[in-house]
């Protein structure tokens, strides 16, 4: 779905703004200094790094810190996903391709099949392919080498991934959402980037719409720079016209509520009658609405369906 307040998509130049090393990353400073000493240890003993697990909401920088464990190991990165990855011969192909020390990133891991996994647990313990040639009667089984590999896995449903894959990972870490302070620290820093002067208090008005999701306030940016380059709109005429109200909310987040409300006086009801009466679908309620306003407490999910809070009533909807 096409979205600003979407933390799932990714526009194509958001490379332009990732951090190369984690002295230029900010927030998420408990992983930041583990990663730092394991790396550390890691480079130390002339071996891979640990295989790693991160996992959180999308948009806080999973990709990013990959990339950045990568430069820190002096490592080549070979980045695909879960859904990328078709077939048990499409994995082996990428497995046998590594050189020694190199680092394999796997997004949306959890969504790999069952035969890849499988695949997955000899090479991430023994540095082992275990292939199966033919079929039937006259199936063999051959044993490869593999170079020693670091496997970064990410995810934005940890629960997803089988118990015998997420043991084998030995760093896990989980990326927590960004306080507004963080942000502004991310818009300010971009704003040299993207040549764009802003104010405190517009960096400060960008950082609070954006979720806790340093990817949306990324995306906030470009979009106020378009507007004052092109029509020299003041930020908050930027904010009316994306859509965005004073809390980061969005007209699908406020379809949501209003429908709650006016059709079914707060609720509770079940997801797919809620569906069906805003006309969005099941997936984008569940996926991108609902993770932000149950942090917020805009909503609560009971066993009887979705019901709006008191929080969530006293909003002023415009």
């Amino acid at each position: 779905m096409d979205r600003i307040m979407n933390p799932e998509r990714i526009e194509c130049d958001d490379n332009s703004l990732r951090p190369k090393k984690f002295e230029e990353y900010i927030g998420q400073e408990k992983i930041k200094n583990s990663l730092d000493v394991f790396i550390r240890a890691a480079m130390g003993r002339c071996e891979p790094l640990d295989h790693v697990l991160l996992y959180g909401p999308p948009g806080l920088g999973k990709t990013t810190l990959a990339n950045i464990i990568a430069n820190q190991m002096n490592s080549n990165i070979r980045t695909t996903s879960g859904p990328a990855i078709e077939s048990a011969a499409d994995l082996a192909a990428i497995l046998t391709g590594l050189k020694s020390g190199d680092i394999l990133f796997i997004d949306e891991i959890h969504r790999l099949s069952r035969p890849c996994e499988e695949i997955l647990y000899s090479a991430m313990e023994d540095f082992m392919l275990d292939m199966i040639l033919g079929k039937g009667p006259g199936a063999k089984t051959m044993r490869l080498k593999l170079e020693p590999f670091t496997l970064i896995g990410a995810t934005t449903r940890a629960g997803k991934i089988s118990g015998p894959l997420r043991d084998r990972f030995g760093i896990v870490n989980r990326l927590e959402l960004y306080s507004v302070s963080e942000l502004e620290k991310i818009i300010r820093r971009n704003t040299k980037i993207l040549n764009v002067s802003l104010t405190d208090d517009e960096i400060t008005q960008i950082a609070k719409r954006s979720r806790g999701t340093p990817r949306i306030a990324n995306r906030i940016l470009k979009r106020v720079r378009d507007f004052k380059q092109v029509e020299g709109q003041e930020i908050m005429k930027a904010f009316k016209m994306l859509g965005i109200d004073d809390f980061g909310l969005d007209t699908t987040d406020i379809n949501i509520l209003t429908t709650l409300i006016k059709k079914f006086n707060g609720g509770p009801v079940g997801i797919e009658t809620l569906a069906a009466a805003s006309g969005e679908d099941i997936v984008t309620i569940e996926d991108v609405v609902e993770p932000y306003l149950l942090q917020i407490g805009y909503i609560a999910k009971t066993s009887r369906g979705r019901e709006i809070t008191e929080l969530g009533r006293k909003h002023e909807y415009k």
